[in-house]
């Protein structure tokens, strides 16, 4: 298993509440922690992008409730122009296709409703 394999996995069997994205971010890092997995929240990645979380590895997670999905993927574009995510992990409750790569790097999308499944 790898880093996001295993976050996307403990995400997809939690349910987690979806209306407030702060809360949300927190309840993650607490998931995130009961299971071992050291984050840092909100790193600044330079040029003005916060990203909500790194991970091992330089796996970034964003997550996003309800915003439009051009302006998710433009988010996400800026953050993986960055030299320190290596891969990005979106978590989102906006159903939406997402590239598999951005900007050369892997990316993967966990849907927040699968956990209410």
């Amino acid at each position: 298993m790898t880093i996001v394999s295993d976050v996307a996995r403990l995400i997809r069997q939690t349910p987690l509440l979806m209306n407030d994205e702060k809360r949300l971010q927190a309840e993650l890092e607490r998931l995130l922690l009961a299971n071992g997995i050291p984050n840092k929240r909100e790193v600044d990645l330079g040029d003005g992008d916060i990203i909500d979380f790194m991970l091992p590895g330089g796996l970034g997670m964003e997550v996003k409730i309800k915003e439009g999905k051009r302006a998710i993927y433009r988010q996400c574009r800026r953050y993986c122009s960055h030299a320190q995510v290596s891969e990005l992990l979106l978590v989102t409750g906006t159903a939406l296709g997402f590239p598999e790569v951005v900007e050369g790097k892997p990316c993967y999308v966990v849907s927040l409703g699968s956990g209410w499944l």
